[in-house]
């Protein structure tokens, strides 16, 4: 069951099940901050922070940084490091990257306007065929899927895709889209019902406004629909990085704008290197890291600065989305040279270290580390 090309023709008609979404999106009114927002900006701002991201998470940056950046235009002015600043913690920063290289493309191309067109919002830096869907609905009323993960089992299992490939899934959204005289209303509910009711593990069916027509629960594959994806073990990488301590300051460098961590500001050091695909999380990998030695050359040789690497100040266990990081963190004294690299650099005190982004793991244990109690 499910294994051909959806039928969409005799899909228990489109406008029942659209009908049936929006008098339950209706009736729920879900407390999203921006659910009532028609600014195209704001908008794309909001779709772009809640990727990958709760959205209860997400309403309080939302907030500060419309506060800070109420229009395109004083995004695109802005300096990367502010950008960063007030996305310090909600993570993934390659997306306040795209959103203001988007920004400056909004300005320069589009005359400070968000374009209507799914084509051209597609150009916008970041903003892939999920964004563009959403923004083009939700701001234009463009009839235009906009299929996020939730959305992806929804469909799934309404039309009982055993293959959901993007091609299928678009096919099956752009049907309840097209059907409804609300595009934004669809898309907002067959989100919100993946969210609440159709649920990965233990949906709720028996309370589905469409679990009458669903064909997966008809046909009793629920349980298979999305079919799960069997992930490959998460690699363990270890690195080293130094305080190097001048006076009463601290040398702190920034990360390339492309790649992890892009644009933050952290202490020098080596790049994460892969020790084990299976290493369990039960204890530090002693002996596996850089050595002393290693991480003074790795300092010189990348920032002209010479230094002794001391004692052990931290050790930080970190996940990202794809490894897992275990972070030695030493003191360093400072011997002499100045960064010389054409990475920006700076000496910090410790009142001015609230000025800089740094990553999220480094956060809670900035202070005492800074100020040698750790």
């Amino acid at each position: 069951m499910g294994c051909c090309p959806i039928d969409l023709s005799r899909s228990e008609l489109p406008e029942l099940l659209s009908s049936s979404l929006l008098d339950w999106f209706d009736g729920r009114e879900r407390d999203v901050p921006w659910r009532h927002e028609r600014d195209p900006y704001r908008i794309l701002v909001a779709e772009v922070m809640a990727q990958q991201t709760r959205i209860e998470t997400v309403a309080g940056y939302y907030a500060r940084f419309i506060d800070r950046f109420p229009t395109a235009g004083s995004l695109a002015d802005a300096e990367l490091d502010e950008v960063l600043k007030l996305w310090q913690g909600l993570g993934y920063y390659a997306r306040a990257r795209h959103l203001h290289t988007a920004a400056r493309q909004i300005v320069e191309q589009h005359d400070g306007m968000i374009p209507e067109s799914v084509e051209e919002l597609r150009g916008l830096a970041g903003v892939g065929p999920y964004t563009a869907g959403a923004v083009a609905s939700f701001a234009f009323g463009v009839a235009e899927p906009a299929v996020d993960g939730n959305a992806r089992r929804v469909l799934s299992r309404l039309f009982d895709i055993a293959d959901p490939t993007p091609r299928r899934l678009d096919a099956a959204a752009r049907s309840l889209v097209d059907a409804g005289q609300r595009p934004a209303g669809v898309n907002q509910a067959i989100m919100d019902l993946g969210s609440a009711i159709c649920t990965p593990r233990n949906p709720a069916c028996e309370r589905c406004p469409v679990g009458a027509r669903c064909r997966a629960r008809l046909a009793g594959t629920v349980a298979e629909r999305p079919p799960r994806k069997v992930g490959a073990p998460t690699p363990l990488r270890v690195a080293a990085s130094a305080i190097v301590r001048r006076d009463d300051r601290i040398l702190l460098v920034r990360r390339p704008d492309q790649g992890l961590l892009g644009g933050l500001w952290d202490f020098p050091g080596t790049t994460p290197s892969r020790v084990d695909e299976t290493a369990d999380d039960q204890g530090p990998i002693d002996g596996a890291g850089p050595t002393p030695r290693e991480l003074s050359n790795r300092v010189e040789a990348d920032h002209g600065v010479r230094i002794v690497v001391e004692d052990r100040a931290a050790r930080i266990r970190h996940t990202f989305s794809h490894f897992r990081l275990e972070l030695e963190i030493r003191n360093a004294r400072w011997l002499g040279g100045e960064p010389s690299s054409e990475t920006p650099w700076a000496w910090a005190g410790p009142r001015e270290l609230e000025g800089f982004a740094v990553p999220t793991y480094l956060r809670s244990v900035l202070p005492p580390l800074v100020s040698g109690d750790s």
